[in-house]
């Protein structure tokens, strides 16, 4: 160890000193140099212990001698009081860390792994994370949970309340949650300041009165049975995907991610996993003759048992959502939408049948909101919905019964 230099610092001493050694200013305060390393430290015994200590105030060259003796005073009071300044900063650098790792985006990302495994699929939880990476981190992603107020949420979605209100709407929702965890963790206390009843819904316009909510564009269901009849013309992949979708009823991603083992030709069905389904429960669908003429179209390009039904160009990959947007543009669906068919058949059913409301609802697999009557509702109506489908599809087929032509196995 270095021999100690007992004498009185002054601020030119302490430049010109080169040479290594402690060098005393006095009560406790030293000019420690090594090897280059100039340091204020300060010598200390906690009452008690009778063991002399040794605690690194900072570098010389960022702190004055004044400076550094008026810290070594605020060290003996502290340790007068019985209070360990090393142990002191060990509970201030936790505390930091433990800071920094409940900033909202810390937090964020501890919320959605812990409930990514009860959503519905790995999209959903990408989708998340996406939305907050936009337009949330930005704004507070580096602060800590425990200091975001109503001001923060406000000034984040200040102007996108107004110009994309449904991206606004769920990301406030997406904060609250994430506040919600993080109060509920001891990480925050007090309101959330991104609730919306009884704190926002004071201080920004409804959503409803910012901007009417756009549907989907729809084909009038009595334009249907010429668009079928084009589609059944054009005997691409892509057109028996719409043909499928729309005599089914379905879902765009359902129908396009369907595959083989999925159908039941016996049963005359296509069971939905849950997990490719919006409410994240299976769904049995019926097949009219027209969908089931739709899939002997395609069966020659079955490659394997659980083989998409309709492969994309890549191989493992089903069709393109913008692919059967083509073929129903091409059809002469104009600007209405691949979704918007199901529109078309519920509002078919309700104008042009005479089945009840539920069929039609389960025919579409939306879920009862009444939880009363869902409970009683255990049986999913397949039988009526059999019916009711096969009468679709004889709506849809009256102008024109156009075959479906098979597509034919490319050559290897």
């Amino acid at each position: 160890m270095p021999k100690i230099v007992e004498n009185k610092l002054t601020a030119l001493a302490v430049r010109r000193i080169t040479a290594n050694g402690f060098y005393i200013d006095g009560r406790g305060l030293y000019l420690r140099i090594e090897d280059g390393r100039r340091l204020w430290v300060f010598r200390f015994t906690m009452p008690g212990s009778g063991k002399p200590a040794w605690f690194v105030i900072g570098q010389e060259r960022d702190i004055s001698l004044a400076q550094a003796r008026e810290m070594a005073r605020e060290l003996r009071l502290k340790v007068r009081a019985g209070i360990d300044p090393r142990l002191e900063r060990q509970a201030a650098k936790a505390a930091r860390k433990a800071e920094a790792d409940r900033t909202f985006e810390a937090v964020a990302e501890k919320y959605i792994a812990a409930h990514a495994a009860g959503w519905r699929n790995a999209k959903h939880a990408a989708q998340w994370a996406a939305t907050l990476a936009a337009y949330a981190y930005p704004a507070i992603g580096g602060k800590p949970v425990a200091s975001i107020t109503t001001g923060d949420v406000l000034d984040l979605l200040d102007g996108l309340w107004t110009e994309k209100p449904e991206t606004a709407s769920r990301v406030r929702g997406r904060i609250e949650s994430v506040l919600d965890y993080a109060k509920a963790q001891g990480w925050r206390s007090g309101e959330n300041p991104a609730a919306w009843k009884g704190n926002l819904d004071h201080l920004l316009p409804a959503r409803a009165k910012v901007a009417r909510v756009q549907h989907h564009a729809a084909v009038p269901y009595a334009e249907l049975p010429a668009v079928l009849a084009k589609l059944a013309e054009a005997q691409s992949m892509s057109a028996l995907a719409l043909q499928f979708v729309i005599l089914t009823a379905a879902r765009s991603g359902e129908a396009r991610g369907a595959r083989w083992n999925e159908i039941d030709l016996d049963a005359r069905t296509w069971t939905i996993p849950g997990e490719r389904m919006k409410a994240g429960r299976p769904h049995r669908v019926p097949l009219s003759n027209a969908v089931l003429a739709v899939l002997r179209a395609v069966a020659p390009l079955q490659r394997a048992p659980d083989a998409f039904i309709f492969p994309g160009g890549r191989i493992g990959s089903p069709l393109s959502d913008v692919s059967l947007s083509n073929a129903l543009k091409a059809a002469g669906g104009g600007s209405a939408t691949v979704h918007g068919c199901r529109s078309s058949f519920r509002d078919w059913c309700a104008e042009q049948t005479s089945y009840a409301s539920e069929i039609a609802e389960a025919a579409l697999a939306h879920v009862n909101r009444d939880k009363v009557e869902a409970a009683y509702q255990r049986s999913d109506l397949i039988e009526r919905r059999a019916r009711l489908m096969q009468d679709w599809a004889d709506y849809l087929a009256r102008p024109a019964d156009s075959a479906v032509t098979p597509i034919r196995k490319a050559r290897a």
